[in-house]
């Protein structure tokens, strides 16, 4: 009886060894992402998701990644963020105050994914359709107390050592600036930069350029043509030459500003762009399996609804109830190696987290203490319920 047991509990241990080295062999056989994609539709929440495929009638390329979660996207100081703090958190490791760029809420400077991964041998890129340095793009190579220090964050563009690509606006926060500087001629000169107005007739085997293709915001779509998708894809021709891969944020920079403005065709025009951008990303990582595309947005703008007036349930219209931002979760979509990791509810300074561990980078430990790093909610809630 007893060389039986023993006998069954030597089974039970072999067993139980070869199911742990045949999970530790598959832990070591996961692919990791050599490439990462981070694609930021800027006030991009479900609503205008939805609102773009009803006025489409198509899917949005994104909306079949067989990976989809959802963010929280509270600021510290907020339970409504704005961009910085928004874009701050998913380019860092923590949440900030709203306006803050790439800082915590001591004013402490915070390494952003695209640092961390420059610091990887990668090479890194941005293509956006507003100011170079507006906030989003800013979160990921700047460092600013406040928001609106265009010039401070041109400075620091210019003196990256860790950003190879730049596409973009905001041309006049480097010819027209206080100190009278021409910054683009600094850059040229001194910085090791090739600056163009235009995407036509790059040199994309250069690994250090930039694209400040209108003085301002770049114009509305259609009228700035395919700037943003075509963007994409000078971008990918550069930084692909690099054989430890690279890092790409893209972000659909004006879906915020049209649902600031209410101006629902405007939104609808935006999402087609930015979705086209998506696809653009899609098609390079079917064709690189190590590429990893994720896609999300820094919070929702305008309140976006889909009502029928007359309560029949059949005409649908577009509605705002705010001219600002909401409290809105936003969505998460990932495709291609690691993007199960991007999948439940999450906070949105855990993304970069999450982000490294796919490239088989093991992140520093995140704060467990999340209520410290979201602001309360406040305000008057009606709780009646109506049919």
């Amino acid at each position: 009886m007893k060389k039986t047991i023993a006998c069954s509990l030597l089974f039970l241990f072999t067993l139980s060894l070869s199911f742990l080295s045949c999970t530790s062999e598959k832990k070591e056989q996961a692919p990791k992402a050599t490439n990462v994609i981070y694609m930021i539709g800027d006030g991009m929440a479900l609503p205008q998701v939805f609102a773009a495929m009803l006025a489409t009638g198509d899917d949005m390329t994104f909306t079949q990644f067989p990976y989809i979660g959802v963010v929280d996207t509270r600021s510290i100081s907020n339970t409504i963020t704005d961009s910085a703090a928004g874009g701050t958190a998913l380019a860092c490791d923590k949440k900030t105050k709203n306006g803050m760029v790439g800082m915590d809420s001591d004013t402490l400077a915070m390494e952003t994914i695209l640092e961390a991964l420059a610091d990887q041998g990668k090479s890194t890129g941005i293509v956006v359709t507003c100011y170079s340095g507006h906030a989003t793009p800013a979160d990921f190579y700047a460092k600013v107390p406040k928001r609106n220090m265009y010039e401070d964050i041109a400075v620091q563009m210019a003196e990256s050592e860790k950003l190879n690509v730049m596409i973009g606006g905001g041309r006049k926060h480097f010819t027209n600036r206080s100190d009278s500087t021409d910054l683009i001629v600094r850059m040229v000169e001194e910085l090791g930069w090739k600056v163009y107005d235009t995407l036509d007739n790059i040199d994309t085997t250069c690994m250090k350029y930039a694209v400040l293709a209108n003085k301002g915001h770049m114009p509305h779509y259609p009228e700035r043509g395919e700037f943003l998708p075509n963007g994409v894809k000078t971008a990918l021709k550069t930084l692909e030459q690099d054989e430890d891969g690279f890092f790409l944020m893209v972000e659909g920079s004006q879906i915020d500003f049209a649902c600031h403005a209410h101006d629902s065709a405007w939104m609808v025009n935006e999402m087609i762009d930015f979705n086209n951008a998506v696809q653009v990303a899609l098609d390079y990582a079917k064709t690189h399996d190590n590429t990893l595309v994720v896609v999300t947005a820094d919070h929702e703008t305008g309140g976006l609804t889909m009502i029928d007036r007359q309560g029949k349930y059949t005409n649908v219209e577009f509605d705002y109830s705010t001219g600002s931002h909401t409290c809105l979760p936003v969505m998460i979509y990932a495709y291609g190696p690691g993007a199960e990791l991007f999948t439940g509810w999450m906070q949105n300074n855990e993304v970069k987290a999450k982000i490294l561990k796919a490239c088989g980078i093991e992140p520093q430990e995140l704060s467990t203490d999340m209520d410290q790093e979201i602001a309360p909610v406040v305000g008057n809630f009606d709780t009646r319920i109506t049919e």
